[in-house]
């Protein structure tokens, strides 16, 4: 049997020491707001830039809303 071996980052690793001293269900939950607060602060940054950079406009987001790409699937014949 063959085993995969996964490699933590360092940022996997510190998130790890940091939930191994937690007691509480709340405490995680804490954390994990801290976790989602952080990376929603990092996208609007991002989002923000590329508004500023005119990347992203309001035609570009009006767009999005016919935006349709979904793989086509083709339903295959079954002989019975």
């Amino acid at each position: 049997m063959i085993t995969k071996r996964t490699v933590l980052n360092e940022a996997q690793l510190e998130l790890l020491d940091l939930v191994s001293v937690m007691d509480s269900k709340e405490e995680i939950e804490g954390l994990r707001k801290a976790i989602t607060d952080y990376l929603g602060s990092q996208l609007k940054g991002e989002l923000d830039k590329l508004w500023a950079n005119g990347t992203l406009n309001e035609e570009k987001v009006e767009s999005f809303r016919t935006l349709h790409e979904r793989t086509p699937y083709h339903k295959a014949k079954v002989s019975c």
